[in-house]
């Protein structure tokens, strides 16, 4: 079964404590359909200028990524600069351009819209209820937000919880949603709303996910020695998931398939920060991916001893 990844697609500058590297593949869509691709097939729907560079477009295909839903117009491609901090969880926004992405307005090709799975990306909640307007009858729904949206946009934000059956975010915006200093109290309140699932990202300390009936499972992070680059973390998370989800021959999401797919999806994030921008996903390969996933379960397993 295939993935509908919706988002932003740009290009990044991006400078960390020990480096800096300028016209970087970049947004959410980028990472999160490159992530999906190696569990199932994507189907892309974003916009870019005519400055977009060839290798990136010709990137996506290597991936099996179908790109009947990318937008390229006279313009300028929506830009992003960055400067990370020493310890590489606090992050500035140097600038931003949104340039053709300020015009964006997700289009579905015919037979887009019965992908039975989707992926909303952290866009405007608005482009998000227009993207579930042209669905019909998906099978499960993900949706990621961010501090901007829960700012600025509330009441959208809020008449989309309903619509989808996963929301993710992190710590501190499943707080700054909720008002709730409590991870267990917010997410509680977040499903209350809507969604039957809620996953929230805690960066270098795993992810947690909360279901029906007091489910719960905790994610712990792959433990790296060097990490290059955060930016696309959360997207290439929240892709492995989803396109995992997708994979399942009988198609039925449960919570063990839930915990599966948290596991890979952070599979996927520790592999794509190991390098700037998505280079590490260029290289990563299934058996890549298999190999830090069972070191993944080994770490969720342990022995009582005495």
């Amino acid at each position: 079964m295939s993935v509908l990844v919706v988002g932003s697609i740009g290009l990044d500058d991006i400078k960390t404590p020990l480096e800096e590297q300028k016209d970087l593949l970049g947004g959410s869509t980028s990472y999160a359909s490159v992530a999906a691709s190696f569990f199932a097939p994507v189907n892309l729907v974003g916009i870019v200028g005519d400055d977009f560079p060839k290798e990136h477009v010709d990137f996506f295909r290597a991936h099996q990524i179908d790109l009947a839903g990318l937008q390229i117009v006279p313009g300028k491609t929506f830009r992003w600069s960055g400067e990370y901090m020493w310890d590489l969880n606090t992050r500035e926004t140097r600038s931003i351009a949104l340039n053709v992405f300020e015009s964006f307005e997700p289009k579905l090709p015919p037979g887009y819209e019965k992908t039975p799975y989707v992926l909303l990306g952290n866009i405007h909640p608005n482009l998000q209820h227009h993207v579930l307007d042209q669905m019909k009858g998906p099978r499960f729904v993900i949706a990621d937000t961010m501090d901007l949206w829960i700012n600025n946009t509330p009441e959208e934000l809020q008449r989309l919880l309903p619509r989808v059956h996963m929301l993710i975010l992190n710590d501190s915006e499943a707080r700054l949603l909720t008002k709730q200093t409590s991870l267990i109290k917010a997410a509680a309140q977040i499903r209350n709303a809507g969604p039957a699932y809620v996953v929230i990202k805690k960066g270098e300390h795993g992810a947690l996910l909360f279901g029906p009936d007091g489910q719960f499972f905790s994610c712990g992070a792959y433990p790296l020695e060097d990490i290059h680059d955060p930016t696309g973390a959360g997207d290439t998370f929240a892709g492995g998931l989803a396109g995992h989800l997708a994979s399942l021959n009988h198609g039925v999401v449960t919570f063990d398939s839930l915990r599966k797919a948290v596991v890979l999806g952070s599979v996927m994030a520790s592999y794509n920060v190991e390098a700037f921008s998505l280079e590490r996903l260029r290289t990563l390969t299934q058996a890549d991916i298999e190999e830090r996933y069972q070191i993944f379960k080994r770490m969720s397993q342990f022995e009582v001893i005495g």
